[in-house]
């Protein structure tokens, strides 16, 4: 079977790759040995996000008396019920892939695709191997959980965030090891319903990428909760032989042990490149990772990579607009802008949420800029008050010589749907006061932006 373009992947690279072909007029393949949306849609972004809501319900729902309303009876954390409600929301997020694969005529072929040659792709299954041929073929595969080698992943008592999504009961206890993006949002999950939950990150801060500020402000969120939190600390052992894991922690001070029912290890992710036939047919990959240019050909003809197993921050958006640039730049598209790497956002949805783009204080300081530096709290914001949780900050970084934005930091409800303004701040290059002078909406939480924007040239009005 003969196609213009064969994409090996279905996740927020490959369906994207995909819908964008057709639109240009391509005859598009997808192979896919899984769910159709790939790891994102059905075991990561999107149900994790659907956790992380009955998480919150069922917190205000125990504050409700703070907001005047009186619940008669008790509150109980069902976590098979959200697990069954997160489990049919990307269910139904899949089938809205899969309508729009039909709408535009895409092709998905059910099995593991390997390549032959440059422009040949071969599709196993349990029943047959189909080869199919194309011009050009788009690889993206994505990637796992990756494993530590002391701490293999069981599935029952050492899992991966893929069990930790459909535990069939809410554990007593739970050490989460690291403290990125996945590690945070399923340690606040559990604490949150009533699981005894500690942190261990091997850095100095939680979520160790984002600035030191808001790392710190919700490790003080975590531990408000009674969440234990320990960094500069490694998980040394995880002995299984008993009924609970007995959890070895090296820290600063020595050896401490932790009891837990289940340990999650959350240390990162490992690309999916195995059996693909990249070393028969001489595609260069370098430390985990296929070497691409900047419009993802990689050095063999006709055969391009995007999303987690290319350079850059493995994230969802980020590989959605590789595969637009990919796929505009194969069709042949005058002007394909390529993807700028210093302004990707990148957020975690606990509670506080932290957004950020571009250059922490630190990292802009050990770069030389001279900086102005304004930082709001959401303390002083009347909408942040008035729904009842003031928690965080947004903190703007300006080149003090060329008054640009050098990068942003949030930590507060809602910051993830706002730091989408400081990346089209950054992408426009508008300056400190076309910031403050651009009128927000009161009472709102993105009022912050402008008035952090206005602290850093001391022009502030609601702070000191």
């Amino acid at each position: 079977m003969y196609y213009d373009i064969i994409i090996i992947g279905s996740g927020p690279g490959g369906y994207v790759a995909a819908i964008r072909a057709a639109q240009l007029g391509k005859k598009v393949a997808v192979v896919e040995k899984s769910e159709i949306g790939g790891i994102c849609l059905n075991w990561g972004c999107i149900p994790t996000k659907a956790l992380l809501k009955s998480a919150d319900v069922y917190t205000h729902a125990q504050h409700a008396a703070s907001y005047g309303v009186s619940i008669s009876g008790s509150i109980d954390a069902d976590l098979p019920a959200m697990v069954q409600r997160s489990r049919g929301v990307a269910e139904n997020m899949s089938k809205g892939v899969q309508f729009l694969f039909k709408k535009w005529g895409i092709i998905v072929h059910q099995g593991f695709g390997t390549l032959k040659d440059s422009k040949t792709v071969l599709v196993s299954n349990e029943n047959e191997v189909v080869e199919l041929s194309a011009d050009y073929i788009i690889l993206a595969t994505g990637a796992r959980a990756r494993e530590l080698p002391h701490i293999k992943i069981d599935g029952t008592k050492i899992i991966g965030y893929r069990q930790a999504m459909t535990l069939p009961n809410k554990p007593k206890s739970m050490v989460v090891i690291g403290s990125g993006a996945i590690g945070s949002e399923f340690a606040f999950f559990y604490q949150s319903i009533g699981t005894e939950v500690t942190l261990v990150e091997f850095l100095d801060n939680i979520v160790p990428l984002e600035d030191e500020e808001a790392s710190k402000n919700l490790a003080r969120a975590f531990k408000k909760i009674k969440m234990n939190v320990m960094t500069s600390s490694s998980v040394t052992q995880v002995d299984t032989s008993g009924e609970l894991c007995e959890v070895s922690i090296e820290t600063k001070k020595g050896e401490v042990k932790v009891s837990a029912e289940v340990v999650l290890s959350a240390v990162g992710v490992q690309t999916n490149l195995e059996n693909l036939g990249l070393q028969e047919i001489g595609i260069v990959v370098e430390k985990g990772k296929v070497v691409v240019d900047d419009y993802y050909r990689t050095n063999v003809e006709g055969v391009y990579a995007i999303g987690d197993i290319v350079h850059g921050p493995a994230l969802a958006h980020v590989a959605s607009h590789e595969a637009i640039i990919c796929v505009e730049k194969i069709c042949g598209l005058a002007h394909v802008e390529t993807l700028d790497y210093q302004n990707i956002p990148a957020c975690t949805y606990t509670n506080p949420e932290v957004a950020s783009v571009g250059l922490s204080e630190k990292a802009a300081l050990e770069q030389g800029f001279e900086l102005k530096v304004g930082k709001f709290p959401f303390k002083a914001s009347g909408k942040a008050t008035a729904a009842g949780n003031n928690d965080g900050f947004i903190k703007m970084i300006f080149d003090a010589k060329t008054n640009l934005l050098l990068g942003c930091s949030m930590v507060g409800d809602h910051v993830t749907e706002m730091i989408e303004e400081a990346v089209i701040i950054r992408k426009a290059k508008l300056k400190g006061h076309d910031i403050i002078k651009t009128i927000h909406p009161h009472p709102t939480m993105s009022e912050a932006v402008m008035e952090a924007a206005a602290a850093a040239y001391g022009e502030a009005i609601h702070i000191v």
